[in-house]
Formats: structure tokens, C-alpha cells, sequence
């Protein structure tokens, strides 16, 4: 129990939760702490699932890994599977793919970023900006989003459904398929597969156009709300190709600070461990990832499209890299810091990706058939992609039997972690605090948390002993004893 929980008994706070928070992947929630005057003492995310992947995939074999760790997530597995592949492929000493195998993994991942993009911005975040946040909760939400813009609605699921088209094809299947082997890829891209990817897809380039539109609309009809809701100023961190373009699945890191002068910059992944360090709180499955040369009060950063958009020098294709011009020139020489700028740029890598799976259509290399190299075994791997909420490590220890020994995942929402709860304070302190809390001023902490599109279920993991509360009850439903185990192991009877 920290300070501020014991000042809450003793002062007799009242407590606030949002729990869960909703249109969200996973399970969360928002405790806020207030005194008699409705001021605001703490506001804290907690991540209240758990999931374990790090420590139940010791003792397997490594093949297994891209097939197992993608069954972390339904909305972005094929990140992990490729993060995972990235690991395996160092394993088995392939330093470097063939031409065909790596352009089908891009294709892929190109398919799994627009459909990800998609189904977080029509379905779960639009009725932010479609509504007023006092709109009756039963209406705010997709149904209502279905009812009072069909067309928005429609574009948002066949832009998903491409996306999981694109996937399919290569994977065998929307979710959960498999289309990595240790190496490379376990089939060839068909001539007709292609011709199919390319039917609908100038239709998917001219929507994600059209959505960023309205994002520019919803910036000029209230550019002070959206400029300073949930803003917080942060260091950036993410892939850059090596000449600086955007690349998301291989690349250097690169990380800015809140000014926008470089971190580091272009530094290999494989020495992650070496700028980034991790801490652990007992209130929460997440942990708060953050730059070693900073500090942990300092070194907090944010990952994922923002991040993204701020850290590369350009974007290699041309529609996207007109919206990422204008953008980036609203920050007037500094990173743009607003929180619901997330969204607008997220649309805009909704319009690259669609126009980076054209050119990989168009590319003769993509219907190669050579596609797996192997080399020298070794003992580690660390595979890094820019999954669709942001970077995502993979890093993996095995034994001469080929069996992990060792597993350590930081995932997109992991690397926001600290972000998220910061954003969730600067929506408590300038719009909650002092005031009679009412939903719709609780939904605007949701807002917030949304902006981030967060995978809750991904990043939940808990180091030492997992919390357990066990209770025995008699048989008309009367408890009769109850044990609680902390996070430090400590047992006590309540």
C-alpha cells in the first residue's frame, strides 16, 4: 500500500473507477481518488488481466514461437508473428532474407496495419469525434456511428476487410494463420492472388484519403480542444529506415526528445536492452518501460503512430507523405505532442499502407520462388516490427536443444504505458478536478486512454508472483475465509 492509498483511509477520499474502460482491446480500468471538494489526488490506469506468455513458452521449442506468441492478441497478431519470426531468423543464422520472402512479410504486415487502423478508428474511436460526449452512452458507439453515418461506417469495414483479405491470402487465415517458417515464408505469392489484392484497392487509397479529411475537419472546427485535451510533452521512440523514411517492419531506432533533438539515433535493435530499462509498480500488469541515459522520471516516451510521424524524415510514398507534410508543419519546427493527434496520424499510415501494398503488387519480386535461407545456429534472437500501436521486442534466449530459455516481450502498449497514466492526469486535473463527476466527464478519460489504441491483453504480464485472492464460502454463499497474495508473495487472511 503506498502513501496517497493510506492517506485515502485515513482522509477518507472517495474513490472513483472506470472500470472496464470501454472500446478498447482488453481489460482495463481508471481508479481516481478525490477529496470533499471534488479535487483530483491520483489517477491511475490499471491493467487487471494477466497472461503470463513470457514464462509459459520457456522450455518450447523455438519453431513454435511465431505460431504460439501471436495467440497474445486477435486484433494484432500478425505483429507478433513477425516479431517473433525477426527472433527466429537470427536463431537459425538468416541475417538477411531473399528479396521475395522479405517483400511477402511486408505485404503482410502492410495488410494487418490497415485493417488494425481500421477497426480502431471506425469502430471504437470515431463516435469520439462523430459525438458530443455527453451523447447517451447507448448511442455512442458503432451502432450509432452504423445508424448516423452509414457511409463512414461502411468504408470502415471494407477498409478492415481488405486488410484481412491481404492477410488471409498470405497466412491462410484472417486470424491466427501462419505464413513465416525460420528463414523466410512457407509459400510463394500467386499471380492470381495478386490480381485479387489489386481489385479493390484503388478504392481503399481514395477512403483513407477521405478519412483524413475528416480528421483535418475535426482539427479547424475546435484546433484549441484538440491541440490541448490529453496533451502531454514526451520523448518519441521508433523504427526509422536507414535513409529516415517510415518503415515498419525493419529499421534503427531512433528516439527524440520532448524538443525534438535526437536520443539516439539509428541504433541496431539487437541492442535494445542496452537504452531501454523497465520498472515494475504493484498496482498494475504493466510494466514502465523507459530510456536508461534519462532516467526513469525522465526517460517515459511514446511509441506507435505519433511517435512514428514525429521520429521519421519522410514517407516514402507520395499521397501519405503530402499528409505527413501538412501535418508535421502544424508543429511549427516541434514534435506535435496533442494526444488526439494519435488519430489523425494513424489515418495517415492508413494511407501509406495502402499505397505501400500497391507498389509491393506491382513489384515483379513479389511473385519470386525463393524463399527460405538458413545459416549458423546461435543462442539469441531479438526481432523488432512497428506493430500497429507501436514498437514491439521479441527477445529470445534458447538452449543447445533449441528449447527457450529465456523469453522478454515489450509490447506497444507497454512502451505508452507511462504516457497513458499522464494523459489520464491532465484529463483529471483540467477537466474533472473540482467537479461533480458525471459520465460524460468520465468518458472524456476514456477519450484519452482510446487515443492511444491500446492492447491491453498484450501487454499484461507481472514479475515475482502473480496476486491471488482465494475465498471459501459455505454452502448458502456466506464466506467463511479468505487469503490474498500480493505481488511481493506476501500472504494475508482478510
Amino acid at each position: 500500500m503506498n502513501t496517497l492509498e493510506t492517506v485515502a483511509e485515513s482522509e477518507k477520499l472517495q474513490r472513483i473507477a472506470i472500470d472496464p474502460i470501454s472500446r478498447v482491446e482488453g481489460h482495463g480500468k481508471v481508479t481516481l481518488l478525490l477529496d470533499e471538494n471534488h479535487h483530483i489526488r491520483q489517477a491511475r490506469l490499471h491493467i487487471v488481466e494477466f497472461r503470463g506468455f513470457e514464462k509459459f513458452i520457456q522450455g518450447r521449442p523455438y519453431w513454435e514461437l511465431p505460431i504460439v506468441v501471436q495467440r497474445l492478441c486477435g486484433i494484432c497478431p500478425v505483429s507478433h508473428h513477425l516479431a517473433a519470426a525477426k527472433a527466429i531468423d537470427q536463431l537459425v543464422g538468416a541475417r538477411e532474407l531473399t528479396p521475395t520472402a522479405e517483400k511477402i512479410r511486408r505485404l503482410l504486415h502492410l495488410g494487418q496495419t490497415l485493417q488494425s487502423h481500421a477497426v480502431h478508428f471506425f469502430h471504437l474511436a470515431s463516435p469520439d469525434f462523430l459525438f458530443d460526449f455527453d451523447d447517451p452512452v447507448a448511442h455512442r458507439n458503432i451502432v450509432g456511428v452504423m445508424a448516423d453515418h452509414p457511409e463512414i461506417a461502411r468504408q470502415g469495414v471494407l477498409l478492415r476487410k481488405y486488410g484481412q483479405e491481404v492477410i488471409r491470402v498470405i497466412a491462410g487465415k484472417r486470424v491466427h494463420g501462419v505464413a513465416t517458417v525460420p528463414g523466410g515464408v512457407n509459400k510463394a505469392l500467386t499471380a492470381a492472388d495478386r490480381d485479387y489484392l489489386l481489385t479493390d484497392l484503388e478504392q481503399m487509397i481514395q477512403w483513407s484519403q477521405a478519412v483524413i479529411g475528416l480528421m483535418r475537419q475535426a482539427f479547424e472546427q475546435n484546433p484549441g480542444y484538440f491541440i490541448h485535451f490529453a496533451t502531454i510533452r514526451s520523448n518519441f521512440l521508433s523504427l526509422v529506415r536507414a535513409d529516415g523514411a517510415l518503415d515498419l517492419y525493419h529499421g534503427g531506432l531512433r528516439a527524440k526528445n520532448r524538443r525534438g533533438g535526437q536520443v539516439f539515433d539509428h541504433l541496431d535493435y539487437q541492442r535494445y536492452f542496452q537504452v531501454i530499462h523497465e520498472q515494475v509498480k504493484s498496482w498494475t500488469y504493466m510494466k514502465f518501460p523507459f530510456i536508461a541515459s534519462l532516467g526513469p522520471d525522465n526517460g517515459w516516451y511514446r511509441v506507435g503512430p505519433l511517435a512514428r510521424v514525429n521520429c521519421c524524415d519522410f514517407i516514402s510514398t507520395p499521397l501519405a507523405e503530402v499528409e505527413r507534410q501538412y501535418f508535421v508543419g502544424l508543429g511549427q519546427g516541434q514534435p506535435i505532442q496533442a494526444t488526439l493527434a494519435y488519430h489523425w496520424a494513424r489515418m495517415i499510415e492508413l494511407l501509406y499502407s495502402a499505397e505501400a501494398i500497391k507498389e509491393l503488387l506491382h513489384d515483379p519480386e513479389i511473385l519470386g520462388s525463393d524463399l527460405v535461407v538458413r545459416g549458423e545456429m546461435t543462442q539469441e534472437g531479438i526481432g523488432v516490427v512497428e506493430a500497429p500501436r507501436g514498437t514491439l521486442f521479441h527477445h529470445y534466449r534458447i538452449n543447445e536443444d533449441g528449447l527457450v530459455e529465456k523469453a522478454n516481450l515489450i509490447v506497444s502498449t507497454t512502451n505508452n504505458n507511462q504516457a497513458m497514466n499522464e494523459s489520464i492526469r491532465q484529463v483529471a486535473e483540467h477537466y474533472l478536478d473540482g467537479k461533480e463527476l458525471t459520465e460524460p466527464l468520465l468518458n472524456q478519460i476514456e477519450v484519452a486512454v482510446r487515443a492511444y489504441d491500446p492492447c491491453l491483453s498484450c501487454a499484461t504480464h507481472a514479475l515475482g508472483k502473480m496476486p491471488l485472492v482465494v475465498e471459501l464460502t459455505d454452502a448458502d454463499g456466506s464466506m467463511v475465509d479468505c487469503l490474498v497474495r500480493d505481488a511481493d508473495g506476501e500472504i494475508r487472511r482478510e
